[in-house]
């Protein structure tokens, strides 16, 4: 029951949005790709594997952290995440300061990216929890700043390495995260027992119908979700969504160049908005599948994108070519937000931080294959052309996996219904 005591559900959101857009900055990591090069002669490819090495540790930790969030709560888990994170940060201004690569690998790549994996599974169960009437919109609200972080990060990273250097600017960041993240964490914690919103509250005074909770098809626990078919055909989805979305983030600009005869400022530009749309599609896709329903969603991110690949190549008129890119990035970026949602659906609340955890391995394969992919291709063929095909190809079998998936909740549903029925007692 809802009492005094009980904390804001939207403070909540804040709170997870201000963890998400701290540790979404390593999207912004290319802004300290040429000041590196050109302090120390590192070549690109060595410094884009600090990224690599994030992400990796990012899936990594979240699948161990996932456990933890379940049994420690989010407080916790949260402070853990801003320590790690933070010092991970600092810790490259100490390997700048040092020339080091390997203690940049370690610091920014592992430090950081284990932080990274513990601050992005550390909201999302506990906002599911607030919002069983709208999770969707919940976790659309965190991720959405995880998306957007680039945005807000890259203009100040750039102005504080040409005021005071590549070693301050880490320094800086770092202490900057781990105090947003860690006043963050101390706001996080689960609703009470057997709290519900006042939408899902029948009042009595007015016999206002409550709002019933999203139809769960049961309530697995971690260890039981990844021994079923279907975790690993959700898994599957999101990570060629990964692959073919950081793929197109991999090769946005030359791509843009090459066929629809952008300049390097132009395609510059299109990168910028890809992050703003990243981010946008990541909360009105989590909001609409509230009424679209998580499998109609899913198959409509395949359906699209499968369009939108096999066009690319052939789009040499520049604006439409980048409308269909912001397309697609808006299902890269709808594709983490509606995957909390989809897991609460089919598993349950029970322990969804750990199944998502698991769920986001997917993510760190993906990156290390999506633009390895792109490249490989496009320097095999001599063109994008066949590389868009080769994905288009990769997302038909998503989309086969996502009616499967349709058709598989859709039967549960029905068979619960049943039930349901079968149980209600007659009465004369």
């Amino acid at each position: 029951m809802k009492t005094a005591q009980v904390k804001n559900r939207w403070l909540i959101a804040l709170a997870a949005v201000g963890i998400h857009i701290s540790i979404g900055s390593v999207y912004a990591w290319s802004v300290f790709s040429n000041p590196l090069h050109e302090a120390f002669g590192w070549d690109l490819q060595q410094i884009s594997l600090t990224f690599g090495i994030a992400i990796f540790f990012l899936g990594a930790s979240a699948a161990v952290m996932g456990h933890v969030v379940e049994k420690k709560g989010p407080r916790f888990t949260g402070m853990i995440a801003a320590t790690f994170f933070g010092i991970g940060i600092a810790g490259a201004g100490v390997a700048v300061a040092m020339e080091s690569l390997y203690m940049l690998y370690f610091s920014y790549g592992v430090l950081a990216g284990i932080g990274l994996g513990m601050g992005y599974v550390t909201p999302v169960s506990t906002l599911i929890k607030w919002f069983p009437d709208r999770r969707g919109l919940a976790t659309g609200l965190a991720i959405m700043g995880f998306g957007f972080a680039s945005m807000i990060a890259s203009p100040v990273i750039q102005a504080l390495i040409s005021a005071v250097g590549l070693s301050s600017t880490f320094y800086i960041m770092g202490a900057t995260y781990f105090v947003v993240m860690l006043s963050a964490s101390l706001y996080l914690e689960r609703p009470p027992e057997g709290w519900k919103p006042d939408s899902m509250v029948e009042t009595k005074e007015n016999g206002a119908a409550a709002k019933k909770p999203a139809g769960d098809l049961n309530q697995s626990s971690a260890n039981d979700a990844v021994r079923t078919p279907t975790f690993w055909g959700l898994w599957v989805m999101i990570f060629i969504n990964i692959t073919c979305g950081i793929a197109i983030i991999s090769a946005a600009s030359p791509m843009a160049q090459e066929i629809a005869g952008l300049t390097a400022m132009e395609a510059a530009t299109m990168v910028g908005v890809m992050g703003l749309l990243n981010g946008l599609g990541r909360l009105l896709w989590s909001a609409a599948s509230d009424y679209l329903t998580r499998p109609n969603t899913f198959m409509l991110f395949f359906v699209i994108q499968i369009g939108a690949f096999f066009m690319l190549p052939s789009l040499s008129n520049a604006i439409a070519f980048q409308i269909v890119v912001f397309v697609i990035m808006t299902c890269y970026g709808g594709g983490f937000s509606t995957l909390p949602a989809y897991i609460g659906d089919l598993f349950g609340t029970k322990q969804l931080g750990a199944i998502h955890g698991y769920v986001l391995t997917a993510w760190a394969l993906a990156g290390l294959s999506g633009s390895s992919l792109a490249a490989f291709v496009r320097n095999l063929t001599g063109s994008y052309t066949m590389t868009m095909y080769i994905f288009v190809g990769i997302l038909t079998v998503a989309l086969a996996i996502s009616v499967v998936m349709k058709v598989h909740v859709a039967k549960v549903l029905r068979a619960k219904e049943q039930e349901a029925v079968e149980a209600t007692p007659v009465t004369a």
